[in-house]
């Protein structure tokens, strides 16, 4: 690996700065790629930007940037992507700082601004060794997630597509998913989701595989219909259903038969039931009837202390006395077959009965 520190004016920077949906955003005369396919659309707030403008106005030094060698002479910028774009954003005069924009400075001021020096680390080396240089100088600010890390391993057309579905501002994925994934698009978070979803957690394994296809639409047909096969299984939307790990289920159940109307009789019923602690889990119990997705509510310690003193500390099974710490309470008829958990529908088993009778 071969690192190099070099001044870098801001007018030398700006020169023929592009930032665009179809172009990307570029700078340093079209030699520096700034948002390269690993940086994701993290914006400054105003104060931020602001900041920036007004420490090169007063000639005080930024903190080190640094750019990676693409090409004979091309670059990546690896950090300081938001140093660089809110001083190429004023240079051409989209905000002002101070009440001021750049067309309002003096001759003397645009060319103090201009020539300012900005201090750049160039590293060259293979794709390895700038990913490992790139988790070391990652330590402060916006720190990079697992899946945009993997992102800048494996660039190219695959993955360019799939940001471009799942990484972008207001982007498809965001449209017809809001209401259904958790987190960000532009963090990376829905396409680590759908990636978890379609490979069964083996992320790396298939971008590897996939790094050179000429698009994503294997990846974002299927989260279509992962989506369509959601609203039409349960088409009554619940705040409840954010969240849910639903490629898994789609995974599982997509080819079963879903009476959607007798689903929906169930889900009202159990959204109402006191004893169902994890509503988000009446999805996947409805699926499945495993009663583990509910956290059916547990007895409270006066209820338990209740049926213990009534069966005078003899266990409903065995029939053997025990101390109370000994001993758990048992639905005596099951929250299935429409017991409640009550002080009534509570029995005392001694630990090993309560696990023996669990398990049948």
């Amino acid at each position: 690996m071969n690192i190099e520190l070099h001044e870098i004016s801001v007018k030398d920077l700006v020169e023929n700065y592009i930032n665009s949906d179809e172009e990307g955003v570029v700078g340093y005369n079209g030699k520096l790629n700034i948002r390269p396919p690993y940086q994701r659309e993290f914006v400054y707030k105003p104060e931020q930007r602001d900041k920036v403008i007004d420490t090169v106005m007063k000639n005080f030094p930024l903190n080190v940037m640094y750019w990676v060698k693409s090409g004979d002479n091309s670059f990546e910028l690896m950090d300081g992507q938001q140093r660089t774009i809110s001083i190429c954003e004023y240079f051409k005069c989209n905000f002002p700082v101070n009440f001021r924009y750049f067309f309002n400075l003096t001759d003397t001021e645009k060319e103090e601004f201009l020539n300012y020096k900005l201090m750049v680390y160039i590293c060259e080396g293979n794709d390895k060794e700038k990913i490992e240089w790139f988790k070391t100088i990652n330590i402060a600010g916006e720190k990079l997630f697992d899946q945009e890390l993997l992102n800048a391993m494996y660039t190219g057309e695959w993955l360019t597509s799939a940001k471009r579905f799942f990484s972008k501002t207001n982007c498809p994925a965001y449209n017809i998913g809001k209401d259904y994934l958790n987190g960000s698009a532009i963090r990376q978070d829905y396409l680590e989701t759908i990636l978890k979803w379609k490979t069964d957690n083996q992320i790396q394994q298939y971008m590897a595989l996939h790094q050179h296809d000429p698009n994503a639409n294997e990846l974002t047909l299927y989260f279509q219909n992962i989506i369509s096969w959601v609203k039409t299984a349960f088409p009554k939307y619940r705040k409840e259903m954010k969240g849910i790990e639903w490629g898994f289920l789609y995974n599982k159940f997509k080819d079963s038969a879903i009476d959607s109307k007798a689903v929906e009789e169930k889900i009202t019923a159990l959204m109402q039931d006191d004893d169902v602690t994890n509503k988000k889990g009446i999805y996947e119990y409805v699926l499945d009837g495993e009663e583990k997705h509910l956290n059916i509510r547990a007895f409270t310690p006066n209820q338990k202390r209740e049926a213990y003193e009534r069966q005078n500390g003899i266990c409903a099974v065995c029939e053997k006395h025990f101390e109370i710490d000994e001993m758990e309470g048992d639905h005596i008829t099951p929250w299935h077959s429409g017991g409640k958990t009550t002080a009534e529908n509570c029995q005392m088993l001694c630990k090993d009965c309560n696990r023996h009778k669990s398990g049948k």
